[in-house]
């Protein structure tokens, strides 16, 4: 493969058929997974469509967050990685790549529960980048649980708080420094409109995600800010293994697809360049599904 322009068949374009068990420790990591994902580390080509941009992105250090960043700084913006303390091993590849391309690189690991750190991450951005007009919202929680009577208070609140709250606190302290024509890309999921009975967490926030993301849309469209949503089905990332699947659901992980297939955290980044730029200037309030032919509304 050369580049995400180059003409091939989706189908047989990446690895078909399930994946070994290889539970992690969470939150995991993209450098212990095999085979290894596609972040465009090699793939992605930019072409200027994000030049001079200064951007967030949080989930930064693996799967779509990782995608999402090196796509951004090879459209020309400088990017704050956001990434636990434990995903630092992985963040710091990133942070390589993005600086690879010729765009600035700034670390910012921390735990996106803590509203203090949350809404700080928006001052480190426009403190080390002069300013701040494009967010990402990657990062997510997700652990499956099969019956609601063992889902706990902890884990329900812990899911919400790093799927919704953080989301919330982020663009609430972003908006006063947001000129026109910044964007906005959160992220949903196919669970969003077709939850799985143990993961009654994650669906919850990931259907509120798109709620919350559309009446934002209304609200700041006329101040020129768009905010739209990216909406993934199964993509191979650290997630998965790290509590987000049972250990015996991977050998199927994405085979229900009508590709019959996964998706490769490459495949999600075009769309969180398209939503963050320009030539997206009449999309607002929109979700896009990346999810590998999976029907949604």
């Amino acid at each position: 493969m050369s580049d995400q322009y180059t003409f091939a068949n989706p189908v047989s374009l990446y690895h078909r058929g399930g994946f070994e068990a290889q539970p992690q420790e969470g939150p995991g990591l993209a450098a212990e997974l095999g085979p290894k994902p596609d972040h465009g580390e090699t793939s992605y080509r930019g072409t200027g469509r994000l030049t001079g941009r200064r951007a967030l992105v949080t989930g930064a250090d693996s799967g779509i967050g990782r995608a999402a960043a090196i796509a951004f700084a090879r459209e020309g913006a400088d990017v704050v990685l956001n990434f636990l303390p434990e995903e630092r091993r992985d963040a710091e590849e990133v942070a390589r790549l993005v600086e690879e391309a010729g765009r600035r690189a700034v670390l910012a690991p921390g735990d996106l529960t803590d509203e203090e750190f949350a809404r700080g991450l928006v001052r480190t951005t426009v403190d080390e980048l002069g300013g701040i007009d494009l967010i990402a919202n990657v990062a997510g929680k997700q652990q499956h649980v099969e019956e609601i009577a063992d889902l706990t208070s902890q884990q329900f609140e812990e899911t919400l708080r790093t799927n919704l709250n953080a989301l919330f606190w982020i663009v609430q302290e972003a908006v006063p420094h947001l000129p026109p024509g910044s964007t906005i890309v959160n992220t949903s999921s196919v669970q969003g409109y077709q939850p799985s009975p143990n993961l009654v967490d994650y669906a919850t926030t990931k259907s509120g995600i798109i709620a919350m993301s559309q009446a934002l849309a209304q609200q700041l469209a006329p101040r020129g800010i768009r905010v739209n949503v990216v909406a993934p089905g199964p993509v191979w990332t650290p997630l998965q293994v790290a509590g987000g699947q049972p250990d015996e659901a991977m050998a199927d992980f994405g085979t229900s697809t009508p590709l019959g297939r996964a998706g490769q955290p490459a495949e999600l980044a075009p769309a969180y360049v398209f939503l963050a730029s320009p030539e997206s200037s009449y999309v607002v309030g929109a979700v896009l599904s990346v999810n590998g032919g999976m029907p949604t509304p």
